[in-house]
């Protein structure tokens, strides 16, 4: 693998990691109603850094904004040294990396679009689906750039199962969005109204589950190189449990507990990067037993 492929490789997977810090920290940001704690944009209190007005919310809003900035000079880099060295890269990292650029610009015109309009539910989840999209796109460009260049395909089906699961894991966290950003979970609970999003946020959980369950256990069933990838595949069943468990836990104590809340998004978040550097990943190049070329004179010495 070429040094520049390498540090590419690298630099997102950095990226990764602030992208999930910048989901979970906007799922932190609603849970503490901060959403509306800085009331301009891009400034806070018309500065870069608010001292005087700084206080927990304000600085949940503000340190989103910052993440935000962060990952976006980034991949304005990864773009730069991209098309530095076009030549040596596949042609199809160029304008990719172009599009990421574009994603987190749009991101951050949603972002500006939640302050100004007052936080419009259907505003702040279409926030939510690029920020996720964010995810899936820099966690699979991850593996595509650590994989060898003539890394050989993947089974038929493990993109497809893949694929699946990454796309019903985001649908999943989109309705879960949408039912929080409305508050419908709050109203559904204390006066039985707005119940729709919240049974169908419950709804969707088993046959999520069930498809990730079935891209681990068709993986491990495989073996061979499927079966090779257990640490990831185990982890991303171990993230669907987690994800069970604290939605239960969140509803049983009415949403009163703001940690399990923002628990509860960073594991969906988690588990789509995991679910989507999975999809992406690709087996090595076959290595089959090249022919053995001994030297002549050598062979003419053991024969003396």
């Amino acid at each position: 693998m070429g040094s520049i492929r390498l540090r590419l490789a690298q630099l997102a997977a950095h990226l990764v990691v602030a992208l999930v810090a910048l989901v979970v920290i906007g799922g932190a940001t609603r849970v503490m109603e901060a959403g509306l704690a800085c009331p301009d944009w891009p400034l806070c209190y018309g500065t870069f850094l608010p001292g005087r007005q700084m206080n927990l919310q304000v600085f949940l809003e503000w340190f989103h904004r910052l993440d935000a900035f962060v990952v976006g000079v980034a991949l304005l880099v990864q773009l730069a040294v991209v098309g530095w060295h076009r030549r040596n890269l596949p042609a199809w990292l160029l304008p990719f990396s172009g599009f990421l650029v574009l994603m987190v610009a749009l991101q951050g015109g949603l972002g500006a679009l939640t302050v100004l309009q007052l936080l419009p539910s259907a505003v702040v989840t279409a926030h939510l689906a690029l920020a996720l999209t964010l995810v899936i796109s820099v966690s699979g460009l991850t593996q595509v750039l650590l994989s060898d260049s003539e890394a050989a395909s993947a089974p038929r089906w493990w993109p497809w199962l893949g694929g699946m699961s990454v796309f019903a894991v985001t649908a999943q966290s989109l309705v879960g969005g949408r039912m929080a950003t409305s508050w419908a979970a709050q109203r559904c609970l204390e006066t039985g109204q707005s119940c729709q999003w919240l049974h169908w946020h419950r709804s969707f959980a088993t046959p999520v589950a069930t498809a990730v369950a079935l891209f681990v256990v068709v993986a491990l069933l495989a073996g061979g190189w499927a079966r090779q990838q257990w640490p990831l595949l185990l982890m991303a069943l171990s993230l669907v449990a987690a994800q069970v468990a604290l939605g239960v836990s969140t509803l049983r104590m009415g949403l009163a507990q703001p940690a399990l809340t923002v628990g509860h998004q960073l594991v969906a978040c988690l588990l789509v990067a995991v679910l989507s550097a999975l999809t992406c990943r690709r087996p090595p190049a076959s290595s089959a037993p090249r022919p053995v070329v001994l030297d002549s004179s050598i062979l003419e010495t053991c024969h003396g």
